[in-house]
């Protein structure tokens, strides 16, 4: 014979759990409630809402639920209780080496080293190259807008520890570093890319043509999926694997996957070969400050050291 009881958050949103059987165990119950309140899981603090409270223990989750002394129409209220900071990066570093399993699994499963064809997809020249390749890694998309949300991101990361990114790691004081980076025309580089694989979970691997070298960003914290990235000495684009058993496109890769990052290290050395790079002591800059314009990264360094500005563009 089947059961419900209901919910009440501290929002003071209510729900109804139905079709719940005798069988129902704690666990079944609290993927339920997951589902309803999108509360996760390791934070979810739940009574039975009648005098005496009782804490209903979420621990055991292979006891049934009628053993816990909840009732057929039973309230039950549903809290989100406060995690230390350690509690929580623990929660998250948890969650991401559980996606990247799952991931590993499906790209294992899907055949991935079975073969596929390594490709750029050219994303805009916009001084937020980078963070858009790291997008398209992530979502599959070209998406321009979502640039800012990692300079945020970014700004938080650096501002939140100086004792770790002080001005000799940054090259400028702290908070000048984080005012400049908010700014649409500032470039993303190693730091940034370190930043961004520590926050997403994810290694990223920058194949630079310039020397044909791959460097690895996140390598030490053995992170289960990588990502890669093209930097021809000025500008970053994405890659993927196109697929030859009409699959959709891939970009990101089980670490133990060794014939994508193969086909990289190959890109790389093709790509030199046809000195398919920027030299960036000829490329062009216009100082966003005073629109003046420069050739090559010394005149840049120069002008910088010259008159305290610091934003240039692509031309």
């Amino acid at each position: 014979m089947g059961f419900s009881l209901k919910l009440k958050t501290k929002s003071g949103q209510q729900h109804i759990v139905s079709k719940l059987a005798e069988t129902t165990t704690v666990g079944d119950l609290k993927t339920r409630i997951v589902e309803l309140t999108n509360i996760p899981g390791d934070a979810l603090h739940v009574v039975l809402g009648f005098p005496p409270f009782k804490p209903l223990d979420l621990s055991n989750e292979a006891n049934q639920v009628l053993a816990s002394g909840i009732s057929n129409g039973d309230t039950l209220i549903v809290e989100e209780k406060s995690l230390t900071e350690e509690e929580r990066k623990q929660l998250e570093a948890t969650k991401r080496l559980e996606q990247d399993e799952k991931l590993a699994k499906e790209l294992a499963a899907q055949g991935t080293e079975s073969g596929g064809i390594l490709l750029k997809c050219v994303v805009p020249s916009d001084n937020s190259c980078l963070f858009t390749s790291i997008g398209y890694v992530i979502t599959g998309k070209v998406d321009p807008d979502g640039a800012q949300y990692m300079r945020q991101i970014i700004a938080s990361t650096v501002n939140g520890d100086k004792h770790e990114y002080n001005e000799g790691i940054l090259g400028r004081p702290n908070d000048e570093y984080c005012a400049w980076i908010l700014q649409p025309e500032s470039w993303g580089g190693a730091i940034e890319v370190s930043i961004l694989s520590a926050y997403y979970g994810l290694e990223f691997d920058v194949v630079d043509i310039t020397n044909a070298i791959i460097n690895r960003f996140g390598e030490d914290k053995n992170y289960g999926m990588r990502g890669f990235l093209l930097f021809d000495g000025i500008h970053y684009d994405p890659l993927y694997l196109e697929s030859t058993n009409g699959d959709a496109p891939k970009t990101i890769f089980p670490i133990e996957d060794q014939s994508v990052y193969q086909q990289a290290e190959q890109l790389a050395k093709e790509a030199k070969s046809a000195r398919q790079y920027t030299d960036v002591n000829k490329f062009t800059l216009k100082c966003i400050d005073c629109d003046c314009f420069l050739k090559g990264q010394v005149e840049a360094q120069q002008h910088a050291q010259k008159t305290g500005h610091v934003n240039f563009g692509e031309v």
